[in-house]
């Protein structure tokens, strides 16, 4: 296994543990943040459902609101010089909000009227009909037109996160999670070979003890065939040091 395909760590009880716990973490912020990109996508997908039908209804309004112009001028003459030099301030404005979806803000715009109109008496000698049918039609563009602004917005605001939530959740899935695991994997092959060792080495300093014992025993078997008196238990307790190794 190379230093790639895991991470530099002795292995050790602790180490495994701390593993464990890193492989937990990373589990569980792997299905975090994969929760997380199917609600984004979610959205997405329902910000582009509208995006298309608002741009579908935008060509008939603005196509209205064009005709309605060509009707006015038509019925009462150029009046754009008029009204563009008589006008002080917007009537319609934006403003700006935030909604919250996933952790992530996506700006919300929305018109409203400010003020009274400035030209509600306009064409009240001739085409009047006209001018106000002509407002109605450009007012409905205008909200339109913010409204899809809005969602184009939060349409690129959404892909952007989309694409690094998606590159996090792989990179978790493909790369650290798999890490993390070989890491576990060798440290617990390691603690196994560890053990195996230790199960040796004290098997072998038994078979010493063995082999010592019987050597005291035939040595007093001997003595005793000999003649001699021998306490039985001096032998035994003159026995050598454990052999560690």
């Amino acid at each position: 296994m190379s230093g790639k395909d895991k991470l530099p760590i002795f292995p050790s009880r602790g180490a495994q543990m701390l593993m464990k716990s890193r492989l937990q973490g990373a589990q569980k912020g792997h299905g975090l943040l994969k929760k997380k990109a199917d609600a984004l996508q979610m959205r997405f997908r329902l910000i582009l459902g509208k995006i298309i039908e608002t741009k579908t209804l935008m060509g008939e309004v603005m196509k209205e609101a064009a005709f309605s112009l060509a009707e006015a001028k038509f019925a009462t003459g150029d009046f754009n010089q008029v009204v563009l030099q008589n006008v002080t301030k917007a009537q319609i404005k934006i403003r700006s909000k935030k909604d919250n979806v996933a952790g992530v803000n996506l700006p919300i715009f929305e018109s409203y009227q400010d003020g009274t109109d400035t030209y509600e008496l306009a064409g009240l000698a001739r085409g009047g009909q006209q001018l106000a049918k002509l407002k109605k039609n450009y007012q409905r563009a205008v909200k339109l037109l913010v409204e899809l602004a809005s969602l184009q917005t939060s349409f690129v605001t959404l892909d952007e996160v989309i694409k690094i939530t998606n590159r996090r959740v792989n990179a978790i899935e493909h790369v650290i999670i798999p890490r993390i695991e070989r890491t576990l994997a060798y440290i617990i092959s390691e603690l196994d070979e560890l053990e195996r060792e230790e199960f040796y080495r004290l098997k072998k300093i038994q078979d010493k003890k063995k082999i010592a014992k019987a050597k005291v025993e035939a040595e007093r078997a001997v003595l005793i065939a000999a003649g001699h008196n021998l306490d039985a238990t001096n032998l035994l307790d003159e026995s050598d040091d454990d052999v560690l190794f």
